[in-house]
């Protein structure tokens, strides 16, 4: 069971009978620039539950993985994550009325996916900002769809976000500097002069993708933007709440020190429209560009690292492609019958 949320706001632009039945078939047929028209108009709530895991593959590794979910939740927690994510889901939006009470089905169903997840992945474990992005996930869509788009976002669009050295988002937080030098240079000035790095306020906007800091209107606008487009979005969106912040005169006199610049950029709670995210110019070829420069300075501080973001996702089209593959690779690690191979002992690495 799933929470089915209000049509959109007023103001916003319904989809026709056609489109909707697009969604609710197949968007192969469609251009980029056709799907992406789709999303910026917005995928209405009662289109979601399918919309999501179609753009960004899930639909197709669910259906091809079997009862493999099933299995995840039924088996033995090893490593001991169970206690620890039960201690954190009445913390995701407790005045939402999924998750108000530790018996209901949106807590249950919150511990259910997060848990299976570590499963799924042990060697990355659990970490806590995939919390608020499952929650979000359930509002829209029943465990399972939920399981399988938090592994794609995990696996395909945000590589080493949520792995034991979050190398993913330390990654882009650099990029995101150098993003916002180039798009609101005045902004940029003011923090180097603060002594503000957008590794100390941005890491929760997109560690759990502005479910934090966004109206919920507009997360779920900025998410389907988001699930056709790819990390882009997430610098997009951080450009248009930086320059709310910061990006006038008198805004950045009344934050004349470290702690003030701070406190107003995470305690933004802004509305964005859909409009202002795609004006920001960042194309995927400049932000491929600025990828370069950073993964160069990276490998030269981090000789033994092996993490490369130049692979993720970009698109929908490139995410059912990935999906695919990672489909493969996980049929190698099974056993003959299908079993799981399960750690007997809590991964440190």
């Amino acid at each position: 069971m799933f929470h089915k949320l209000p049509l959109a706001q007023a103001g916003h632009k319904e989809i026709s009978s056609f489109e909707l039945n697009v969604f609710r078939s197949s968007l192969s047929s469609l251009s980029l620039c056709q799907v992406k028209g789709q999303c910026q108009k917005g995928i209405p709530a009662s289109v979601r539950a399918k919309g999501w895991p179609l753009l960004c593959g899930a639909k197709d590794r669910k259906e091809k993985s079997q009862e493999l979910y099933k299995r995840l939740v039924e088996a033995p927690d090893h490593q001991g994550w169970t206690d620890i994510i039960k201690r954190d889901t009445d913390r995701q939006f407790p005045f939402h009325e999924m998750f108000q009470s530790k018996d209901g089905h949106g807590q249950k169903d919150l511990l259910e996916v997060l848990k299976a997840y570590t499963q799924y992945r042990p060697d990355e474990g659990y970490c806590q900002a995939q919390g608020p992005v499952a929650a979000v996930l359930l509002m829209n869509m029943p465990a399972e769809e939920v399981f399988w788009c938090l592994a794609q976002i995990s696996e395909l669009y945000l590589p080493g976000y949520y792995s034991p050295l979050l190398e993913g988002v330390l990654f882009d937080a650099a990029v995101l500097s150098s993003v916002l030098k180039k798009q609101c240079p005045a902004a940029h000035k003011h923090l180097q002069n603060q002594g503000v790095e957008p590794l100390m306020f941005a890491t929760d906007w997109l560690m759990c993708l502005y479910s934090r800091h966004l109206p919920f209107d507009t997360l779920l606008r900025v998410w389907d933007l988001f699930f056709c487009c790819g990390v882009r979005v997430l610098f997009q969106v951080a450009v248009v709440l930086v320059r709310r912040c910061l990006g006038e005169g008198r805004l950045r006199k009344e934050c004349d020190g470290q702690m003030e610049t701070l406190e107003r950029l995470r305690g933004v709670k802004q509305r964005v429209q859909h409009e202002q995210v795609c004006s920001v110019s960042l194309s995927w070829a400049d932000l491929q560009k600025q990828t370069e420069k950073e993964l160069e300075k990276w490998k030269k501080e981090r000789p033994n690292s092996t993490f490369d973001p130049r692979g993720r996702c970009h698109g929908y089209r490139m995410a059912w492609e990935r999906a695919q593959d990672k489909q493969k690779e996980h049929e190698k690690k099974e056993r003959p019958k299908g079993s799981l191979t399960l750690p007997l002992m809590r991964s440190h690495s």
